[in-house]
């Protein structure tokens, strides 16, 4: 009897922690979003290994910005967050980058060409357990997405992707084009004061043959520290304004994200043709304007289409 009652005691405390234990699938998604918050933000950039017969390390690059993240979509399997710019003087506004995570997600877009994302199911050996980020342009144009799983070791919370492919960032096509494609492993950490994004990439020059090129190795290193001394109303008050704007602008993306074979764009690099138009149409509707859904989809008609269609691999 005696051996009994403790073997229930036992099961019952077993029980018991287990349900004070949030799950594997709970920790991850409260680890993401943890990322929300009201942030200055410092990017650091530096070319580490050069790999190309005479090639000359770039200089450093080094900027910053006050950021807010902000939480779009929320639920167990899925999150969106929306990363808006405040210039600190001026108080004006940029919707900046935006990251979306899935659970155990089907597929992601990869960049497969120039202006090119190719949607591809994601092997169930990768998927398993793991969370698909992806990471969109100022104007949710697609950019990369990578899949990993959460890690805590040692009480550290850490997402560390797989190894993709990215254009060249904003910062590098302006300037340069000596390479057109970027091989990135991309990690992110909960820290006691936010958050840090570190890019391991490769600049590869890939050729229409299939060659690949590798020019250097860069590290990048966006710093997320948690502030209370920025002024972020003028940033919630333009995604109170604007939020339903560009969730139409995010169904038409998604048509062409959501299955194969994709998206192709037919803007220039800095897809400045689209970001323009649909820049000025929030700011419309900020101001109280009306923009009706076939003035998006105008924008959409004349600059996106479908990706071509792949050969097997």
């Amino acid at each position: 009897m005696k051996l009994q009652t403790a073997s229930v005691v036992v099961l019952l405390a077993s029980s018991a922690a287990a349900y004070a234990q949030p799950s594997t699938l709970q920790r991850d998604h409260d680890s993401i979003m943890a990322m929300k918050g009201e942030y200055i933000v410092d990017f650091a950039f530096d070319e580490t290994v050069l790999l190309k017969p005479g090639y000359e390390r770039a200089p450093a690059v080094r900027s910053g910005g006050n950021e807010v993240v902000i939480v779009v979509e929320d639920s167990p399997k899925r999150v969106v967050l929306q990363h808006l710019l405040v210039d600190p003087k001026s108080g004006h506004v940029t919707k900046h980058w935006r990251q979306d995570w899935v659970y155990e997600a089907p597929n992601r877009f990869e960049f497969s060409a120039d202006q090119t994302w190719q949607v591809r199911s994601i092997p169930a050996a990768v998927n398993a357990g793991a969370w698909t980020q992806c990471v969109y342009e100022v104007s949710d144009a697609p950019r990369y997405c990578g899949t990993g799983k959460w890690a805590y070791a040692n009480g550290v919370a850490t997402w560390t992707s797989d190894l993709g492919w990215r254009p060249l960032p904003r910062r590098e096509y302006t300037r340069r084009s000596d390479y057109n494609a970027l091989a990135v492993v991309n990690r992110h950490t909960l820290t006691p004061n936010g958050w840090t994004h570190e890019q391991f990439n490769t600049k590869i020059l890939r050729g229409a043959d299939g060659s690949q090129q590798e020019i250097a190795r860069e590290f990048g290193f966006n710093d997320y520290n948690k502030t209370t001394e920025v002024d972020f109303k003028p940033a919630y008050d333009y995604w109170t304004a604007t939020a339903g704007y560009w969730s139409k602008v995010r169904q038409r993306w998604n048509g062409f994200l959501g299955q194969a074979p994709g998206v192709h764009l037919k803007t220039k690099l800095d897809g400045m043709a689209m970001i323009i138009p649909l820049f000025t149409q929030a700011q419309d509707i900020q101001d109280g304007k009306k923009v009706k859904d076939a003035q998006i989809d105008a924008v959409f008609k004349q600059w996106v289409e479908k990706a071509p269609a792949e050969v097997a691999r």
